[in-house]
Formats: structure tokens, C-alpha cells, sequence
């Protein structure tokens, strides 16, 4: 069965610590295509904390980390966003991609690959994943544990300027009810995907697949009666399940062989989605050229010749718009106020015929 490995850099960013908030000192290494960084890049947005944070993106497609060697480790790559004629092929050798959307070089260590900078860390890891969160200060990884990095962005640079302070998504009276949540959640879906997707035997697929559709069900459920995953408030859980929800359809439906259901046939976690996603921040955390060339150029031993799927924009009616995506998941999500609107006009309503009858009764 799949299992994916711990992080080793967990340290936090507070007042007073090794790590205080300052303005202009931390960088927010990521892929746009990856949920797990992505989940930092929506608190970036969503806090307004951009000003502050830099943020530097690597390519989608993985490459090679160490050419003309026996090291087959494949991996995040920067390259230069000017280059025009820049194209990659995946490690197969098979499919041409050139630039996309939101791409940086390493502009703290200068390095070509992320492994290269966690080489460059006195801790040793065999994980070369994002996100990584860098005080430039010290050249040092602060941490590379998603949930730890949305936890102090969420709090820690409150009192720099123009940030969006007002807003917290994990406010202490929920933090039961998060953990609660996520631990199903994390379990079933964000990383359920995964246990379809890299299952090595039918056995294993076939125990992820009934265990996440399980737990799309109990969601289905859940958001027909609570507008969010705690209630009626906006919390980090939700941006942790977004992140796999608004992948779900593009990719994992075809290339985890998670072929049960799409997203859209589930009304209200499909509402719940476009909502998040029409969040002011959440959308620029998205970026679908993005995901799509990522997972489908990144494994040749799930898809040889890098081939990828076109999904709805394939259709007629969509060919000639490049975001026709985004616009389906902003269209009207019907959540929140609109539902209590139709229970005030309902309860109006009852209250009517109510009246009438005991008008009738009057008169009888």
C-alpha cells in the first residue's frame, strides 16, 4: 500500500523564536501543481501576504536531478520563465512542453533542482518535495510540513502591514473539531487518491477505492447540512480538502483510476467546491496548465508518452476558450444565504397556509 513519508523540517515562524515574522525575509518554495503546496499558497492569497512572502514556483513536468548519472531520482526543476524556446520532454524522453504560467527561477541558492537545496541542508532527507518555506536570512528551511506552514500563516505575521488579519481560519474553539475532520478526510480523500493512484496490487486499489468513495458519500452527506466542514465557518480543514476536490475531476478520476463518481455528480460537494474556489485568494492558489502537465508528464510508468487528457475544454463548445475550466467552477454555488433563503420562503410559506386554515376554521 501507499505510504507517504514525514517531513523533516518542522520548525515554526513566531515572535521570539529562531523564526520571527518579518517582512521580506521568507520565500514560499512550490508547484502550482501540487495540492500540498497549494494549500499554502491559498493562506498566502487569502492573508494578503504576498507583499511579504515571496514566491518561487518550479516547472510541472519532473526531470532528471542529477544528469549523466546512474541516479534515476526524478524531481522539481526551476527554469528560466524568458525563455521562449525552452521545451521539456518527460524522463522517458516522450512529449514536448514549453513555458506555462507562473514560473520562477531559484532566487535565493540559485539552484537548478529542489533537491539541490535540500542537499544543501545539514539535516538529511531522501524527500525532495514542496512545499518548502526558506528564511533567506539564514539560508535555512524553516519547514516543508504543509499543515505546520498554513498553521503560522495563518497567525504569525498578523501585524505587518496590510495584512489580512481579520481573517483566521483556525480559531482555538475548532481546533478539536479540525482534527476531527481532517483525520477522516486526510485519510480517505487527500491522500486516498493517492493509495488508488499507486496501489501495486488490486488488493490495495480496490480497499483505497472503497474507503475514499465511502468517504465522499459521508461528505456528500456532511455538506447537505453544514456549510463548511466545522459548521458555518471557513477553516483551514477546508482548504486542506479543496486542494484534492479541485483535482479530482482533471486528474485523479483518470489517472488514479478513481472512476467511481466526478465531483460534479455530487451536488453539494460540487457547490462547496465552487464556492471555496470563488474565495477572494483560493482561485490564484489554482492553476490547472498547471496540474494537468504535472501528473500526466511526471510518471512514465502511468503514462509512457506523456499524453494529456483535454477533459471538458475538448468539447465543441469549449475549444476556443482556454478557461473554460475556471469558468465552470465559477459559476453560481448555491451554498450559504441562498439555502436560508429557501427555508425563510418555505417557513413563510407554512406560516400561510397555517393562517388560512385557522382563517377557514374562524369562519366554518
Amino acid at each position: 500500500a501507499f505510504k507517504r513519508k514525514n517531513a523533516v523540517f518542522t520548525s515554526i515562524v513566531k515572535e521570539g523564536g529562531e523564526f520571527p515574522p518579518e517582512s521580506g525575509r521568507y520565500v514560499l518554495y512550490v508547484s502550482y501543481a501540487c495540492p500540498w503546496a497549494s494549500r499554502c499558497l491559498a493562506l498566502l492569497h487569502m492573508k494578503n501576504l504576498t507583499p511579504h512572502i515571496e514566491i518561487c514556483s518550479v516547472y510541472p513536468t519532473w526531470r532528471r536531478t542529477r544528469e549523466n548519472s546512474d541516479d534515476i531520482h526524478s524531481g522539481w526543476a526551476f527554469v528560466d520563465p524568458d525563455d521562449e524556446k525552452l521545451t521539456f520532454t518527460n524522463t522517458a524522453g516522450y512529449g514536448k512542453y514549453g513555458l506555462v504560467e507562473y514560473l520562477t527561477k531559484d532566487t535565493v541558492f540559485g539552484k537548478k533542482t529542489v533537491r539541490e537545496i535540500y542537499e544543501l541542508q545539514d539535516e538529511e532527507t531522501h524527500t525532495y518535495s514542496v512545499p518548502i518555506f526558506i528564511d533567506k536570512k539564514t539560508r535555512k528551511i524553516v519547514s516543508n510540513e504543509s499543515s505546520i506552514i498554513v498553521e503560522f500563516l495563518n497567525t504569525a505575521f498578523n501585524k505587518l502591514p496590510g495584512v489580512n488579519a481579520s481573517l483566521d481560519l483556525s480559531p482555538p474553539y475548532l481546533k478539536e473539531k479540525q482534527e476531527e475532520v481532517n483525520s477522516w478526510i486526510y485519510h480517505g480523500i487527500n491522500n486516498g487518491v493517492y493509495k488508488c493512484g499507486f496501489a501495486k496490487s488490486q488488493e490495495a486499489y480496490e480497499e483505497a477505492f472503497f474507503e475514499l468513495y465511502d468517504s465522499l458519500d459521508k461528505l456528500e452527506d456532511h455538506l447537505s447540512k453544514n456549510r463548511y466542514l466545522c459548521g458555518n465557518k471557513l477553516t483551514i480543514a477546508d482548504i486542506r480538502l479543496f486542494v484534492t476536490l479541485i483535482r479530482f475531476d482533471e486528474v485523479y478520476v483518470v489517472y488514479f483510476k478513481c472512476n467511481g463518481k466526478l465531483i460534479r455528480e455530487y451536488p453539494n460537494i460540487l457547490g462547496y467546491t465552487r464556492e471555496i474556489y470563488q474565495i477572494p485568494g483560493v482561485k490564484e492558489s489554482v492553476s490547472f496548465t498547471h496540474i494537468k502537465n504535472h501528473y500526466y508528464t511526471s510518471h512514465p510508468t502511468h503514462n509512457l508518452y506523456g499524453v494529456i487528457p483535454l477533459g471538458p475544454r475538448g468539447l465543441k463548445a469549449n475549444r476556443k476558450d482556454p478557461k473554460a475550466i475556471e469558468k465552470f467552477y465559477l459559476k453560481p454555488h448555491g451554498r450559504g444565504c441562498s439555502k436560508v433563503k429557501k427555508l425563510s420562503g418555505f417557513l413563510m410559506l407554512a406560516a400561510g397556509i397555517a393562517a388560512a386554515i385557522v382563517m377557514l376554521k374562524k369562519r366554518a
